[in-house]
């Protein structure tokens, strides 16, 4: 029952080629970039993974986070809402070279297959996006007059996500909005690691305030003073940095 994990590097020791990975965060908020660094830094000395999914909702900004990941030429397809944010200079020139594919999900279609993926259920239908070419190809219904689309689930093979407590069995708390589409992403990957500010002994969170069972957690990984991306992005911050 005791998750926690000694480092950043074991933590994701595990992440295959070709995995399908979620990353938590709302662009910067609740952005897991320690764990995103880990896997670069994995992948420069092995040589792997690569050829991921990654399924956020948008492609990263600046050199840091997601978008040095997509720099390294680690991710094959980018699932997301927002490919185009503010500073997405990265993917937009990997996508135009045509080095990574992208599957747009308009942002709540995009919530609703993660939590369509954590709770078992294959497809549902929504009227979002009927009539565009993002239905293109899709079934569609009919439902009290109007026309839905059928959108199927998504799932992970692993979730990367951060949070602000765990304790040692993996119950979660999160700090404020940061919170965004990761307890959906924990129940929707077949393995989830977290990073934490702070890990707390067994009973130092209160039950009525966790917000992810440990039953979606397989590791916790202390990091007591996580990076912002937009601090970093302000900082002009390129991951892994350049030497002169």
């Amino acid at each position: 029952m005791d998750k926690r994990i000694p480092s950043l590097a074991e933590a994701v020791a595990d992440i295959p080629d070709g995995a399908t990975v979620m990353i938590g965060g709302f662009g910067g908020s609740g952005a897991p970039i320690e764990l995103i660094h880990a896997l670069i830094d994995r992948c420069l000395a092995t040589g792997s993974p690569r050829d991921l999914t990654v399924i956020n909702n948008n492609s990263g900004n600046g050199h840091v986070g997601i978008a040095a990941l997509i720099e390294q030429g680690m991710v094959r397809k980018m699932v997301c809402s927002f490919p185009r944010s503010a500073d997405p200079r990265v993917f937009t020139e990997k996508y135009l070279a045509g080095e990574i594919g992208l599957e747009l999900v308009p942002q709540g279609t995009l919530a609703e297959r993660i939590r369509a993926g954590g709770a078992g259920i294959p497809a549902f239908y929504t009227l979002t996006a009927y009539g565009t070419d993002l239905a293109q190809g899709k079934p569609v219904a009919e439902f009290e007059g109007r026309q839905y689309v059928q959108e199927r689930w998504l799932k992970a093979d692993v979730a990367l996500i951060k949070a602000e407590l765990g304790d040692h069995h993996g119950n979660l708390t999160y700090r404020m909005a940061a919170r965004n589409f990761s307890p959906l992403m924990a129940m929707a990957a077949a393995r989830t690691i977290v990073q934490v500010t702070q890990v707390v002994a067994p009973g130092g969170i209160d039950p009525e305030h966790v917000v992810t069972p440990g039953i979606f957690v397989d590791g916790v990984v202390e990091v007591a003073n996580p990076a912002q991306e937009e601090a970093l992005n302000r900082a002009n911050a390129v991951y892994p940095e350049v030497e002169a």
